[in-house]
């Protein structure tokens, strides 16, 4: 059932995966056999392969319990500071691998499913993917868990619980189909509902201006039903929480109107209440302004603020007063992490509830609210920034609209002071957008509520201070700073890649598993012959496996001894998988060009999801299978080349696809990406990365050496001169006969021959409209790509650059992004003693 291990595979093994003492191994089966009885209700003849997913999932999930229970009661008796991070999207991925490699579980687990006729692989295949997310925002959500746990932080995610993440992507056609992801289908093993905590969320209504104060009557009120996830940390006996909202129809919905006529329809349009949390918008960096959407943003803000109130209020150390009521130590005691704009209400709504509700103080709650908040922005894209039409607001949330205004009064009269008559100044800096719309800028109204704006890094903030938020920068530098994303070890190489981690940890240690700085020490085995074998050795295998994935899944062979060229993320314009397809039919050109001429063969993979309304994305999934469908067919080119559509990109391909990439391709017009993190799981997975200096990549290539990276084409510097001088495509286009030659076949239908004016829209956006200047960085590419090519023909030198890189990529883990936050922005230190684990009595 398994391949016969060394005994040096089996030390290794245990080195990383955990000690599987012998008591543990019958514990667990034990465990699962009861599961299988009492929660499955089966027994071995008729139990599928998932209910022993299941079995599996509860007997791990049982070994949380305890330190779940525990950390939350200790964070109770010491009442530390408590970080909460606002995000509307947690991409998680699965979870049952993650808890066993955090609860240092692997093995035990492993052997007891052994011993059962069972393989453990197979079984954490079944698990769905929990894919509340989109991409890059999403994931890091998830890495900040995982890192927060780890780093002893009593920190929360609080976020929604989609009915519907991210669509499967199905490909029919060559063209991408989105099927509806039923991820709960067979529920959820590692979620507990809390039902106790609902809480009320109101809208429409109207405002009320009394003596007494504020009113916000007449409202239309949803329940906010808590579902709980605990987060482990690594070995360290810390489970924090993460607490998604689902809507629920309070039970007198519609029937305290005067229709008690039509009780049958009363009940039937609870279902409207509850499609807050039934799907997630599937756009990633584009702001789409639906009414629906801006309600699940005030959905999981007022939930959880009252949530942050009531454990601030019953918490242990009052203001002298048993329960606390002076909202003073509110910031001391609290930090609310804004992920983009997306929960930018919390801000107006910790101000209506201090002012309207808690009686405190306009400039007090100000001040309160500010020193709470802090902001990180992901995007630079004009098209990404929210802007709400204040008529939206003034149907859905009048209140809050009555605040916005008052707080850009003070915010642009505080701006006049300082600079009379500068009416233009006002204008840009000003919350509400005046024009045939009026708008609110969520992206302003988070600057001037929060103490901290960071970008994501280091030539991203740049941008954000020196153009995005250029004003602000200007009155009050001192609140914009940088925050270098990372990514969560345990996850993307542990887990993913143990292969890896065991030849490492062999060499330095464990040391680096929670903190990865110490892969510096691999420096010293660079001209290691056992190392440098070693590495390779990894890699290969992880390759053959791919490619054995591959065969069984989509039906496609590929060499394994072919150079892994990737390229994995959302499909968008700015991250530039077109010019990833001029490359593949310029190398299809040479070889048909040159048949006997010795090429180094290449499987270009590209996968993604497209937003469902973003058509000219969903062209370019067509051209990537189209061209893929003419060169793997062509005899001429046999296995030197091929491109690979990967369908359904999600964080579970992911794990699989990364660790077996020889190239990471990271290609986005310098200046349009934030940070990317992909990038950096390729960079610790042992591939080579191509890129522009973009977002983390100008980070990499300054810890591993530029020479180690292959990186060309515009520096922002470059583009922002083409854009003064004018881009024109026509230029490059009649300048370079291998770049024509490509787009031309494109336009004439060489890789649509049944219609061959199905990319007219592709051609005509690179030649005529193109904001990401594709066709200007061709020449610089595709001279680059010759460059790895000749690398690849040594393998000795291309291993010795892949040592060096994985050495590099320390400072790219979440720990030490976190640990940033925390000292320069939350105000919190790392906690690096590990709670008592359950087993031992509490002093």
């Amino acid at each position: 059932h398994r391949n016969p291990q060394s005994d040096g595979d089996r030390r290794k093994q245990i080195s990383v995966r955990g000690i599987a003492g012998l008591g543990d191994v019958a514990e667990v089966r034990k465990s699962f056999n009861r599961h299988l009885h009492f929660t499955l209700v089966k027994d071995r003849n008729v139990a599928t392969p998932r209910d022993y997913y299941f079995a599996l999932a509860h007997t791990v999930r049982d070994h949380l319990v305890g330190r779940w229970i525990r950390t939350q009661q200790h964070y109770y008796e010491r009442d530390p500071k408590r970080i909460y991070y606002l995000s509307l999207e947690f991409y998680m991925g699965r979870t049952l691998q993650n808890t066993m490699v955090n609860l240092g579980l692997q093995n035990a687990c492993d052997e007891a499913i052994y011993q059962l006729g069972l393989d453990l692989e197979e079984l954490e295949e079944i698990e769905e993917d929990a894919g509340l997310g989109n991409g890059g925002l999403g994931r890091l959500a998830a890495c900040f868990l995982d890192s927060m746990a780890t780093l002893g932080l009593a920190a929360y995610g609080y976020g929604i619980r989609y009915e519907f993440g991210i669509f499967n992507q199905k490909i029919v056609d060559g063209w991408q189909v989105e099927e509806a992801d039923d991820w709960l289908r067979y529920g959820n093993p590692w979620e507990k509902a809390r039902p106790e905590y609902m809480l009320p969320v109101h809208f429409y209504g109207r405002v009320e201006h009394t003596p007494e104060g504020v009113k916000w009557i007449d409202t239309q009120v949803i329940l906010a039903m808590p579902y709980d996830t605990p987060v482990p940390g690594y070995k360290n006996n810390t489970v924090n929480t993460m607490r998604l909202w689902s809507a629920k129809a309070p039970n007198d919905f519609n029937l305290q109107e005067f229709n008690m006529g039509d009780y049958i329809e009363a009940v039937l349009d609870r279902n409207l209440a509850e499609n807050i949390s039934r799907v997630l918008y599937p756009n990633d960096n584009f702001f789409e302004g639906k009414e629906l959407r801006l309600k699940q943003e005030y959905f999981v803000v007022a939930a959880t603020l009252q949530d942050i109130i009531r454990r601030f209020k019953s918490s242990k150390f009052g203001c002298r007063d048993p329960v606390r009521t002076c909202f003073e130590t509110f910031p001391d005691k609290v930090a609310i992490q804004l992920n983009d704009t997306h929960p930018a209400l919390s801000i107006p709504e910790l101000m209506r509830i201090l002012v309207d509700v808690e009686k405190v103080d306009w400039d007090k709650a100000w001040e309160i609210t500010k020193r709470t908040c802090a902001y990180t922005n992901h995007t630079v894209l004009p098209e990404a920034l929210e802007r709400w039409p204040v008529s939206m607001f003034e149907k859905l949330l009048p209140r809050h609209l009555e605040i916005i205004y008052a707080l850009n009064q003070m915010h642009l009269d505080h701006v006049a002071a300082l600079y009379p008559g500068d009416i233009d100044r006002l204008r840009r800096m000003s919350v509400i957008e005046e024009g045939d719309c009026k708008r609110i800028n969520m992206a302003h109204l988070c600057v001037i509520g929060s103490h901290a704006v960071n970008g994501v890094a280091r030539i991203h903030s740049d941008i954000v201070k020196n153009s995005v938020f250029k004003d602000f920068y200007e009155l009050e530098p001192e609140k914009f700073q940088n925050k270098t994303n990372g990514i969560t070890p345990r996850r993307w190489l542990l887990l993913c890649n143990p292969g890896l981690a065991d030849i490492i940890a062999e060499k330095i240690g464990e040391g680096f598993i929670t903190d990865l700085s110490q892969l510096k020490k691999l420096l010293a085995f660079i001209d290691n012959e056992t190392f440098i074998r070693d590495v390779a050795k990894v890699k290969q295998e992880n390759k053959l496996k791919f490619a054995a994935y591959l065969e069984e899944q989509c039906k496609v062979k590929i060499n394994p001894m072919s150079m892994f060229d990737v390229q994995v993320k959302r499909i968008h314009e700015y991250k530039r998988q077109l010019l990833n397809c001029l490359h593949a039919i310029t190398l299809y050109n040479r070889i048909r060009c040159n048949p006997s001429k010795s090429f180094v063969p290449r499987t270009i993979m590209i996968g993604g999801k497209a937003a469902p309304g973003y058509h000219m994305a969903k062209m370019i999934i067509k051209l990537i299978t189209s061209i893929g469908e003419v060169i793997n067919n062509d005899p001429y080119v046999g296995d030197k080349l091929k491109v690979i559509f990967l369908e359904n990109y999600r964080v579970s391909l992911a794990e699989k696809v990364i660790p077996a990439a020889d190239l990471s391709q990271q290609i986005s017009t310098a200046g349009t990406e934030a940070s990317g993190t992909g990038n950096m799981k390729f960079m610790v997975n042992g591939a080579l990365t191509i890129g522009t200096m973009d977002g983390a990549n100008v980070e990499m290539a300054e810890e591993a050496g530029e020479e180690n990276l292959f990186i060309f084409g515009m520096r922002v510097e470059d583009v922002e001169a083409l854009d003064q001088k004018g881009y024109n495509a026509r230029e490059y286009y009649e300048s370079l006969p291998e770049l024509r030659q490509a787009i031309d076949q494109i336009s004439s239908g060489f890789f649509s021959p049944q219609d061959p004016g199905c990319f007219k829209d592709v051609v005509n956006m690179l030649m005529y409209h193109d904001r990401f200047k594709v066709l200007a960085d061709y020449e610089a590419y595709i001279k680059c790509q010759g460059q790895v090519d000749q690398l690849f023909m040594d393998p000795r030198e291309w291993t010795r650059k892949v040592i060096r890189n994985i050495a590099c990529s320390g400072k790219f883990s979440s720990d030490r992004t976190i640990t940033e936050y925390a000292s320069e922005i939350w105000g919190v230190e790392p906690s690096v003693t590990a709670i008592p684990p359950p087993n031992l009595p509490r002093n």
